[in-house]
């Protein structure tokens, strides 16, 4: 029998792909519940719903009236709604703070009076930025590492502040009430189709603007970037595993790189000629973080494919072709 899946916030970068995923390869009764506030009905999001006959429920789920809309019974939920990232963290951290909250808390309360089998709960690896910095723990690092802010009055960190809500709420919530939830944290996902608020898609408008010299923020920081179809993988391994109810897994790779390898690499695939200057970072950004994923292979047998050259070339060639089509439907 098919099984019915809501992806709330399934509209953005990863709950798009994870439903496209979804609807190639499994044979599923899918719901997307987005408010479309950075207006993804784009080409590829109609061409996809449309294809696989996908039900659609546009509405803002910071009202929890809007749930009202939705089915009471799924099999499973991925919640993957919220507002992410640096920039707006920095410039709406209220924001920030009464949307995802809204979202965890209303979503919560709606399981509460419906039948759902089980919730994915998409965290990220923020919410131990501060103990990597603070404490020195080891690196790769693995699910176990205590959660730690360094200044919970920084609007750097108010992301972070909702996610670990979110991994308490639905962790607890979920035992109290008898359905199963399960934890990712992610690890600097990216590609193609991902908003332009982000470090890859950013450098290419950067280059396309002529930047010279070059400023490379944070030359000497390291990440571990794990392209949007390993994040996809790992996520469906999470949710449709058995034995995963209360876990929680780092979704990444561990080819961890400097910022200036990825940006030097970047510059020679948008063919940049000019020097290169080294530059301070985003206040409060960790100057190492790479996950341990061994629980993740051990246990869902994950196994990230795409290397992160190979990755950031499709990601570096899509945003040129996106930029010179001249549809720009993304913030």
């Amino acid at each position: 029998m098919s099984k019915k899946v809501l992806l709330l916030g399934g509209a953005g970068f990863i709950g798009f792909n994870i439903t496209k995923y979804l609807a190639e390869n499994r044979d599923y009764e899918l719901t997307i519940a987005d408010n479309f506030a950075r207006g993804k009905q784009d080409d590829y999001f109609t061409e996809l719903v449309n294809t696989h006959g996908i039900r659609v429920v546009p509405g803002d789920f910071t009202d929890p009236a809007t749930y009202n809309l939705l089915d009471d019974t799924y099999d499973q939920v991925y919640m993957l709604a919220s507002v992410v990232g640096v920039d707006n963290a920095n410039s709406i951290p209220h924001e920030i703070i009464r949307i995802n909250t809204a979202l965890i808390f209303n979503t919560l309360e709606w399981i509460r009076r419906s039948k759902i089998g089980k919730v994915l709960f998409t965290s990220t690896s923020e919410c131990y930025a501060g103990t990597i910095e603070a404490f020195g723990y080891t690196t790769p690092t693995p699910e176990e590492v205590p959660l730690c802010i360094q200044d919970i009055g920084h609007p750097r960190f108010t992301y972070a502040v909702t996610k670990m809500l979110g991994e308490s709420g639905f962790l607890n919530y979920a035992r109290i009430l008898g359905f199963e939830a399960t934890i990712v944290r992610y690890h600097n996902v990216y590609g193609p189709r991902m908003g332009f608020k982000h470090v890859i898609p950013h450098l290419v408008v950067r280059y396309r603007k002529g930047e010279n010299p070059f400023k490379v923020y944070g030359h000497d920081q390291t990440r571990a970037f794990c392209y949007i179809s390993d994040a996809v993988e790992g996520t469906v391994l999470a949710m449709e595993k058995p034995n995963t109810n209360g876990e929680t897994y780092h979704i990444g790779t561990q080819d961890e790189i400097s910022i200036g390898d990825l940006i030097h690499y970047a510059g020679e695939l948008m063919d940049f000629t000019g020097e290169f200057e080294n530059a301070p970072t985003y206040p409060g950004s960790v100057s190492r973080r790479c996950p341990d994923i061994t629980k993740a292979r051990t246990q869902l047998g994950y196994e990230p494919k795409v290397m992160w050259k190979e990755g950031l070339k499709i990601t570096v060639d899509w945003y040129n072709q996106y930029l010179e089509s001249g549809k720009l439907v993304y913030e």
